[in-house]
């Protein structure tokens, strides 16, 4: 077998996955080596001669390392993934290929734990039918029928997504939904409960989502008040004018990183630069608990919210509370 061979192998069963609909994240090599793995496809084979190669996930580790040694995989020994991918081998690549109906999950004992040492996957008698027509004149015919049968994985996982939606209303009454998390959620207890509270009568000029980059986003407002925003710059997850007393408060929601530390309040200063309205940053936490795991890096003059005491707010230091600073908004 020779290096070419196992790149054309490799580059077809990338071109496979992605008419079967894999998400992009699993349009990889090592989704694709564990693809050639189950159909025991080696390199100087073509696609007719596909079979059904049951494997554990070592197994089939070992069967990458052995047929397409020249494939990069590991970094100490290029020629293999290390023993703790194992985990990243099962699920990122072979649980999304048995949602998308490629393989299947013991078939001889479907009761098996998680955990259980003998677990083994094969593929699907349907993804044998139509991938062994791959690179022939019934390829297309074979893969309408194998989505007849399943869908494409990444419309199931969009169709999945929608139905998961967090919904959160606007100050002006609007609806719109976010993707499901937890980060999601407290973005829509600030745009519905901080807001309501300590910002009523504001305007929702930008909400961030983890899953299209943004909802909500009004530059053309931002530039009434001033403010240019930067394509590449890192906006906060919720930025609210304050029209009342004239300010942009900048909001970031908190589950794991990114509270407004020294740092963050320098980046956000920069990206607001010109507004006319004063600045107020407050980082966003659900609970007390999580707060104090962060307490010791927010910046000083900024505000703090829990969410399980939406009726209050901790002030770091400063002369004001709830407010912006600087000469020209005293």
């Amino acid at each position: 077998m020779t290096k070419e061979q196992q790149e054309k192998n490799l580059e077809e069963a990338k071109e496979i996955l992605a008419s079967i609909g894999m998400p992009a994240k699993q349009q990889n090599t090592r989704t694709a080596l564990v693809l050639l793995a189950m159909l025991d496809l080696r390199p100087d084979q073509e696609w007719a001669e596909v079979s059904s190669n049951t494997l554990g996930i070592t197994e089939c580790m070992d069967w990458m390392a052995v047929h397409y040694p020249d494939i990069p995989k590991g970094t100490k020994d290029p020629s293999r993934y290390a023993p703790n991918s194992r985990e990243s081998v099962r699920k990122e690549s072979v649980h999304q290929l048995i949602d998308a109906g490629v393989l299947v999950k013991n078939s001889d004992a479907p009761g098996r734990a998680t955990n259980d040492k003998n677990n083994r996957y094969h593929p699907s008698q349907l993804a044998i039918k139509a991938l062994t027509t791959y690179g022939t004149s019934a390829w297309q015919e074979s893969l309408d029928e194998y989505h007849a049968e399943w869908k494409k994985l990444i419309e199931l996982w969009a169709a999945e997504r929608s139905v998961h939606r967090v919904p959160v209303k606007l100050p002006d009454g609007t609806e719109v939904k976010l993707s499901p998390g937890e980060h999601s959620e407290l973005i829509g207890a600030v745009v519905e409960r901080f807001a309501s509270q300590f910002t009523p009568g504001g305007t929702v000029v930008y909400l961030g989502d983890t899953g299209s980059k943004w909802i909500v986003n009004k530059p053309e407002y931002l530039a009434e008040l001033g403010v240019v925003v930067d394509a590449h710059g890192k906006m906060p997850d919720v930025v609210i004018h304050y029209t009342d007393r004239d300010w942009l408060v900048l909001v970031e929601a908190v589950t794991s990183t990114g509270p407004v530390n020294g740092l963050r309040v320098a980046q956000l200063k920069k990206l607001f630069e010109g507004a006319r309205p004063g600045l107020v940053f407050v980082t966003a936490f659900q609970t007390k608990k999580k707060f104090r795991q962060f307490a010791a890096d927010i910046a000083w003059e900024t505000e703090v919210w829990v969410a399980e005491e939406e009726t209050h707010m901790v002030h770091f230091n400063g002369e004001r509370f709830l407010g912006p600073y600087g000469d020209t908004h005293d």
